[in-house]
C-alpha cells in the first residue's frame, strides 16, 4: 500500500503525492515531479527541513545533528530526504510552491446542487468527472472562476476530500459577482472551473479536546473537518462546535450538523443568534457561550473561522481570559473586493 502525503507550501498551495513503503518523502516527491528543496539528500545539509503536521514516520538515525537537532525533531521538524512515512502525513514545506516549479491545479465540473437556503446563503455543489482527483486538506479553499467575467472568488469546501460532490456555502452578497451569477444566471449542468487547493487553515492531528467556532458561512471549513473525523470514526477526542449567526434566517445546515453529531458521539454543539429579537434559545455571540470548562485552561485545539470582527473578538476574549490555546488555527473571510461588483 502507499501513503498519502499532503505537501503544504508557504504560499498555501497544497499538492498531494503518493509515497511507497520504505520510500522517503523526497524520493516520492521527485518521482512525481515535485522539486522539494535539497542540496545533499544525505541528511547532512538541512536544506530539506520541513515540519510534519500530522502522521507517523521513521527518520532513522542516518543524519547529522547539524542538519536536524534533537530539539527540532521533538518539535516535529523533519528532513524530507530521510523521512519515511508510516501513515498518511501532512508536511509543511517552508518555501513557496513556485520555487518548487509547481502551480495550483485546475479542475472543471458541473453544477449539480444550487439552492438558496436563506437570504444570506447559497449551497453550491459541483461534480467532477473524477472526484478523487480533487484532493485537499479539510478546511482548505479553492478559487472559483465567475463565468464570463474573468474573475475568481475564494470559497472553502464544506464537503470532505473525495466526496462525490464538492460542496460550498456561498455568502449571498447583493451585487456581488458570484452572487449575481449563482442567483440570476447559473443552472444545473453548467460548468464551473476552479483552482487550488489553497490555505493553511486545515485539520491537524487531534492531541487534545477540540473547540470549533464558526461565524456565518465560516461554518463551511469546519463542516469539512467534521465530515473527515466522522468518516475516520474518531469518537474519542471531545469536540465542541459553537455556530454563530446574525439573524434567525442565517441559521443553515443545522440538520447536517445533527447528522454529524449522530455519527460523532463525542461531538456537542450549540448555535447562537446575535439579534436580540431572535426567537432562538441562545442569543449573543459565540464567546457568550464558551465556558471555562470548554477552554480547559488552554489545553485545547481551537479552530476559528468567520468575519474579521468575530475573529478579533474571539482573540480579545481569549486574551482577557488569560487563555492561550495549545493549538490555535483561524481564518478570516470577508466579502472584500472578493464579492463586490466586478
Amino acid at each position: 500500500m502507499s501513503y498519502r502525503i499532503a505537501l503544504n507550501f508557504e504560499d498555501g498551495v497544497t499538492r498531494v503525492i503518493d509515497c511507497n513503503p520504505m520510500e522517503t518523502v523526497m524520493d516520492a516527491a521527485y518521482r512525481q515531479k515535485v522539486n522539494l528543496p535539497v542540496d545533499c539528500s544525505d541528511g547532512v545539509c538541512g536544506t530539506c527541513k520541513c515540519r510534519c503536521e500530522e502522521g507517523a514516520f521513521d527518520m532513522g538515525d542516518d543524519y547529522l545533528e547539524e542538519a536536524l537537532s534533537d530539539e527540532e525533531a521533538a518539535e516535529g521538524l523533519v528532513l524530507s530526504c530521510q523521512m519515511v512515512p508510516e501513515s498518511d502525513c501532512v508536511v509543511s514545506v517552508p518555501v513557496p510552491s513556485s520555487s518548487c516549479k509547481l502551480g495550483p491545479s485546475v479542475f472543471s465540473g458541473e453544477i449539480t446542487t444550487l439552492e438558496q437556503v436563506s437570504p444570506s446563503t447559497i449551497v453550491l455543489g459541483v461534480t467532477l468527472p473524477n472526484p478523487e482527483a480533487l484532493d485537499f486538506l479539510p478546511g482548505q479553499y479553492v478559487n472559483i472562476a465567475v463565468p464570463g467575467l474573468g474573475v475568481t472568488r475564494s470559497y472553502s469546501f464544506s464537503s470532505a476530500p473525495g466526496a462525490d460532490e464538492a460542496m460550498f456555502l456561498i455568502r449571498n452578497v447583493p451585487g456581488g459577482a458570484m452572487s449575481r451569477y449563482l442567483t440570476e444566471v447559473a443552472k444545473p449542468c453548467d460548468t464551473l472551473e476552479f483552482t487550488g487547493p489553497f490555505g493553511s487553515f486545515f485539520l491537524r492531528e487531534r492531541k487534545r479536546p477540540v473547540v470549533m467556532l464558526a461565524g456565518g458561512t465560516g461554518l463551511a471549513p469546519l463542516l469539512s473537518m467534521l465530515e473527515v473525523m466522522a468518516t475516520r470514526g474518531e469518537t474519542e477526542t471531545p469536540v465542541h462546535l459553537i455556530y454563530g449567526v446574525t439573524s434567525d434566517s442565517d441559521l443553515v445546515e443545522t440538520a447536517r450538523i445533527e447528522a454529524l453529531a449522530a455519527r460523532l458521539p463525542n461531538l456537542t454543539w450549540a448555535a447562537t443568534v446575535a439579534d436580540a429579537a431572535s426567537s432562538h434559545p441562545l442569543k449573543g455571540y459565540v464567546t457568550h457561550h464558551l465556558s471555562d470548562a470548554q477552554l480547559n485552561h488552554g489545553e485545547i485545539d481551537l479552530y476559528l473561522c468567520g468575519p474579521p470582527p468575530m475573529v478579533e473578538a474571539v482573540r480579545g476574549f481569549l486574551k482577557d481570559k488569560g487563555v492561550t490555546p495549545a493549538s490555535f488555527h483561524y481564518e478570516k473571510f470577508t466579502p472584500n473586493a472578493a464579492e463586490e461588483a466586478a
